[in-house]
């Protein structure tokens, strides 16, 4: 019997957790879509008539926002007022027209598929020949980002040394994201260590630690790698917080997820932000408010006379009842829990990332979904989810993926377009020169980063920006 209950209750806990995640992965079109689906297969579930604000209950009227979780909680304005918002259809902010809100700009930068995103980084490194072997390895690529086949064979296809393999290799892994196209995960580590000792001090134990004993870091075996080591274990506590600062082993999922491209509704995306931020009462000088959208038909209820028709059912019919019964209740808990963890990601992440979202790009600071999945006590995949295809209207209008709120090279790269738009016309800066330059403003770069940033962003070389001046 007891047996029976725990795989039971078993079950049910795998079956919260899959289909929370789910939910959380989803955007706010694609979670209304849901949403509409569930109702209309299980007639167990309905949409409530009166409308109540999911975190304090209170009752609210159409497109109102909950006059009780939008007030200030104190008297200071550095406390973002985070909540659950059904203000029904969005509306673009009124000081901006319908072109200034869909231009280019605010549409975010274009989507790739990640083989052409790396590929754009790096194709003016390699050779015509090269680029076609490059491209073939992005494509062999598994869906943790690793290139498990035989360099030989690709050697043999190509007619070409295996040492040339090798090094197209060494030039993806330095793409972002660094370690795309390692064959595992220690060899990942190995090279986003590497990339981080051209910037800052790296104890070479970290390497040791990375190449031999990987697997048992992540199982917290600190004992056992302390005594085949010989590395103490305060050293290896050390590495350890380090490594989940720093690195991933899974390099593609830090920005892909767990799908090998993003989401093609892209005008669904950017045109309905999943959150809004602005000012309380359109107030600069009051505490941001930042509104985490929900559909309005999320108001869910069990329909109130299934519990008594599952009573009244015969025996052959009172199964198929239940199982609605319990699928309706599994869907508004999970629904809950996923609004749950949107707005506590989203007040960690407006406290951190306010500069950012009050003064631009430049301010952003550095931010791993790492670290905020271990202050929220989450896995940091469920952060990965919670994040990706969703996005944010800033309080000037503008609506950006709420990635970029992780993208550490966004801060640099925005100081580069500036120190790139001062540059003078007929005598363009070399990468060499603007490392030095960023240097100097706090940046501490190499020159190869330089330039992947820049292809990044579509800059050219300095010859090239001449020649193209002079036209």
């Amino acid at each position: 019997m007891y047996q029976r209950q725990f795989h039971k209750i078993q079950h049910q806990t795998t079956a919260h957790l899959a289909q929370t995640m789910t939910l959380l992965n989803m955007n706010l079109g694609e979670l209304n879509q849901e949403i509409n689906r569930a109702l209309n297969e299980n007639p167990a579930l309905i949409v409530k008539e009166e409308r109540h604000c999911p975190t304090c209950n209170h009752l609210l009227h159409e497109g109102q926002i909950c006059p009780i979780c939008s007030r200030p909680r104190g008297t200071t304005t550095d406390e973002s007022i985070v909540f659950m918002s059904a203000r029904g259809e969005f509306v673009p902010k009124s000081s901006n027209s319908e072109d200034e809100i869909f231009t280019d700009e605010n549409m975010g930068s274009e989507e790739l598929i990640l083989e052409e995103y790396v590929l754009r980084q790096i194709i003016s490194d390699l050779k015509e020949d090269e680029r076609v072997i490059a491209a073939y390895i992005l494509n062999q690529l598994d869906e943790d980002g690793f290139f498990t086949e035989d360099l030989e064979d690709v050697s043999g296809y190509y007619h070409v040394p295996v040492r040339k393999i090798e090094e197209i290799l060494k030039i993806i892994q330095k793409a972002d994201p660094v370690g795309i196209a390692s064959a595992s995960p220690e060899e990942a580590i190995r090279v986003q260590l590497n990339e981080l000792r051209e910037n800052r001090k790296v104890p070479e134990t970290y390497s040791i630690i990375a190449e031999k004993y990987l697997r048992q870091l992540l199982k917290k075996q600190f004992k056992e790698i302390s005594q085949e080591s010989g590395i103490s274990i305060k050293e290896i506590n050390e590495a350890a917080d380090f490594f989940s600062k720093n690195l991933n082993p899974y390099p593609t999922r830090a920005h892909w997820g767990t799908f090998r491209q993003p989401s093609t509704e892209k005008n669904q995306v950017y045109s309905n932000p999943d959150v809004i931020i602005s000012h309380l009462n359109n107030d600069p000088d009051q505490p941001l408010l930042v509104e985490v959208i929900i559909p309005y038909i999320s108001f869910l209820d069990i329909n109130p006379l299934y519990a008594q028709a599952i009573k009244e059912a015969n025996e052959e019919t009172k199964p198929e009842l239940r199982s609605d019964y319990e699928k309706a209740n599994l869907f508004i808990k999970c629904l809950q829990q996923r609004n749950n963890t949107m707005q506590r990601l989203l007040e960690r992440v407006s406290a951190l990332q306010k500069d950012f979202i009050l003064k631009g790009e430049k301010f952003n600071k550095p931010l791993t979904r790492a670290q905020i999945a271990g202050e929220l006590k989450v896995h940091e995949s469920t952060i990965s989810r919670a994040v990706s295809s969703k996005s944010v209207q800033l309080p000037d209008g503008k609506i950006i993926p709420m990635s970029l709120f992780f993208d550490r090279s966004l801060g640099i790269r925005a100081e580069l377009k500036e120190i790139l738009a001062a540059e003078k016309k007929d005598n363009p800066l070399s990468d060499s020169e603007i490392v030095k330059l960023l240097s100097k403003k706090g940046f501490e770069v190499a020159r190869r980063t330089v330039a992947k940033y820049r292809l990044m962003e579509g800059i050219l070389p300095a010859h090239q920006r001449k020649i193209q001046k002079h036209k």
